[in-house]
Formats: structure tokens, sequence, C-alpha cells
């Protein structure tokens, strides 16, 4: 077995990585199946999640968004009271979470036309709210509650006499067995995953390149106290990387988003295997605490059970609560057949995704600032394909004013995507330069 693995991988053999893994994963299934680590089947006749999910969200057929045009809360602990003002009654989906306690309403074809003031934000029985897109035709409200509470009623009324169609929900506190009770389900909480990426054409072997924009839709990321959001900033860039890409010619390119649409780290994740990706690199931009001074300049993270540091530990926990802070908390489940093969692509990943880090980093170093200690590691769930080399860029400091600065400029961006593509051309150059092309990767 210790065969299949190289610890000290060079960039002359990455692009024929995935064809010595692959053989060493098929020698050793049949050894592991035998052994009897085969997951359990679903019933023949059972529904797929994901059918059943897009049958129950599914977008209303509309020609376009249905405004929501304010919200506010009524009541107090005995009974709390929501209600939305939308232009024409829409579809909906309310249910509980726990661990926090949360009320989730699912939306169809809504688009939030108003900003709550503060005071707007707590009463009664709940503590806060967000809400914001989460896919294409759908959008969300999460309510964090102030204790167990179950929802007593939820309907819409149809606009009437000059007031606007109106969706209410009213919340009582109960006990937490009875929450439980009431919560759904882990599998009727999963999200149906988006469509699978596009198949390349006949005889293209180019490589696949997943660019992963961190967070939007609900999610915003940090703001760094600035009227920006990390959700925009890092949108842009990775729109700008992604033309560079595709300019060049080499590469395939699969986004996780192009627009600000909330997408889980399981599905982003998902989407890089689907797709086959060589390299999947994640963006996102950091802010520290006020109070924790100043921090400067770009970092590049791999994944590790065991932080480079405390404030790297501190960072990936952030940044791993994004399904929580957008109402569903989707655990990266792998699907494997055996732990033993996943073990075995897990190490031989990391090896590649250390040295594109590297090479990374020095390109990054002559093109922008980066920060004291820019290559670290962490556990963060986004970087959590055992077969797919990763890492997430942190561009910089939103909560520093002269990184926030660079982050919106476009002078800035320009450079540092101008960095990031030389590295992947590094990483990939002797696959393009003419070595033989590696064998395309199964998903095992």
């Amino acid at each position: 077995m210790t065969a299949c693995i190289d610890p000290r991988p060079s960039p002359r053999r990455a692009p024929r990585a995935g064809a010595r893994l692959r053989a060493c994963l098929a020698a050793l299934l049949p050894v592991v199946l035998a052994a009897g680590s085969v997951r359990a089947q679903p019933p023949a006749d059972a529904p797929a999640p994901a059918q059943v999910l897009a049958s129950a969200l599914a977008p209303a057929a509309t020609a376009e968004a249905v405004a929501a045009r304010d919200a506010r809360l009524a009541g107090d602990g005995e009974r709390t009271r929501l209600v939305v003002d939308l232009d024409r009654a829409v579809a909906f989906r309310a249910f509980t979470l726990g661990s926090p306690y949360r009320v989730i309403l699912d939306l169809s074809g809504v688009a939030f036309r108003f900003a709550p003031e503060p005071d707007q934000m707590r009463r009664g029985l709940v503590s806060a709210w967000r809400f914001g897109a989460l896919a294409p035709g759908k959008a969300r409200m999460v309510l964090e509650a102030t204790g167990p509470v179950a929802i007593d009623k939820a309907f819409v009324l149809e606009p009437h006499d000059g007031e606007p169609a109106r969706l209410v929900v009213d919340l009582v506190p109960t006990d937490a067995a009875t929450f439980a009770r009431l919560s759904a389900s882990a599998a009727e909480r999963r999200l149906a995953p988006p469509p699978a990426p596009a198949a390349a054409a006949p005889g293209d072997a180019r490589p696949v390149i997943v660019l992963d924009p961190g967070h939007g839709g609900i999610d915003s990321g940090t703001t760094g106290r600035s009227a920006f959001a990390e959700k925009a900033i890092v949108l842009e860039t990775a729109l700008a990387l992604r033309d560079k890409l595709e300019k060049a010619g080499a590469y395939r390119v699969v986004m996780t988003r192009t627009e600000d649409v909330f997408v889980p780290l399981g599905e982003r994740v998902r989407i890089a295997r689907a797709s086959r990706a060589a390299l999947f690199v994640s963006l996102h931009a950091d802010a520290l605490a006020a109070g924790d001074g100043q921090a400067r300049g770009a970092s590049v993270y791999t994944a590790s059970e065991t932080a480079s540091d405390a404030d790297a530990a501190s960072l990936a926990e952030k940044e791993n609560k994004a399904d929580l802070i957008a109402g569903v908390d989707l655990s990266d489940e792998s699907d494997e057949v055996a732990g033993i093969l996943v073990d075995l692509a897990r190490r031989e990943t990391r090896n590649f995704s250390a040295l594109f880090a590297r090479s990374l980093v020095g390109r990054m170093k002559g093109a922008v600032r980066t920060h004291r200690t820019p290559l670290r590691s962490a556990g963060f769930k986004v970087l959590g394909a055992h077969d797919v080399p990763s890492v997430l860029v942190e561009l910089g400091y939103m909560s520093t004013p002269a990184d926030l600065k660079l982050l919106t400029s476009e002078a800035w961006r320009d450079r540092v995507t101008d960095a990031i593509l030389q590295a992947i051309a590094e990483f990939f150059e002797p696959q393009l330069a003419g070595t033989p092309a590696r064998a395309e990767r199964q998903v095992p």
C-alpha cells in the first residue's frame, strides 16, 4: 500500500498523479469490499432525497421575482408573530432546526426589497433573524429562537382592499423533546444538489479547475465593519480569474457560484468531485474582531486536521459555520465504500495541495502583500474533497483599512488574479507542455 504514496511529489509528476492513484484504488477495492465494508443501500423503490427536495422546493413559475417589501415581529414570550409583506402570494415551507434553535422559512421566487431597523430584529421568542437568496428562484429567512419553539400557524394571505399579500408565522414556546420530534430529519433537510457540470467535449483532456467564491446569498461573510461584503469582493475576484483562465484556453473552468446565491459547503465539495476537478481554489477575505488589532496580507491554506496556529484554527471554525448561518448545518459526509480508500486518496491529494500552495505563495509574494506567515493549514470543510488538490486563499483583511482599499481596487484584483493564473500554469506545466496526459480520474 505504501508504494502508492510518494511523500515528495514534484511538479513534473503532478499531472500523472491521478492515473497512479486510480490504479492503486482499483487494486485495493476488491480487498476492502471482501472485508465487508459496503454501505447499505436504500430500498429499490425509495425516492432519492434529491428528487424529494427538488419537488418540495420547486420555485413558482413566475416571470419575475415576487418582492418582499417589509417584515416585522409582534408579540411576546408567549406568542410571537412574523409578518412579511409581499407583492403577491407565494409558495413557502417552514420548519425548525436545533443546535441552536432556529425557524427556517424557504420561499419560492422571492426577492427581498427592504432593510429592517435593528429594533425590528428582536422580539419575544426571536432573538435575531436574517434573510437572503439561497439559490436561483429560492429565498430563505432564518429566525433565531430564544429556546425551543413550535410553529403554531404558518399561512399566506392574498392581497385584499389595497393591503399587500402577507406571510404570517406564529411561534409558541415548547419543550426540548417536542421540538426535537417536530424538527425536520437530516435527510429532509438536505438540499437538492445543483445540476452536474457540463461534460467535456469528446477529446477535451484539459484539466478542470473549480473556482469557489466563498459565502453568498443569505451568508454575506465578513464585512470588517465596513460597507463592503466579503461575498461580493470574492465573487468579483473569482469572475476575473475565470475570465483569464478561459482566455488562456488551456483549462476548463467550473464555478461553484456565479451570482449572489448561497451554496452549502458540502455542495461546493461535491461540485469539485462531480467535475473531476484537477484543482479547487476557494477565495475568501478575513477580518479580525474589534479590539484584536490589525493584520495584513494574503494567506494560502491547505487542509489539515491540526491547524498551523491558533488564528488558523479560529478562522476555520468561523468559515465552517457558514451552513449553520444559512439555516441548515450540512455535514460533509463521505460517500466512499471504505475508509481505507479515502485515507489513501486523501494523503496523496494533500501532497499535491501543498505543492500548489507553495507555488501560489511564491507567485503572490511577487505581486501583492502577503501575511507574515502566508502558508498555513486548518480544518476547512470546503477543502474536504479527498481526491481533488484544494487550497483556500484569504485575499486580505477587510478589518484593516489598507487591505480593504486593495481588496476593492481593480488594479489590485488584476495583480492577484495574474499571480494565481501563473501559479496554476506552473502547477500544470508538465501536462500542458506535452507530457502524457493524466488518465481521467474516476470517482471511487
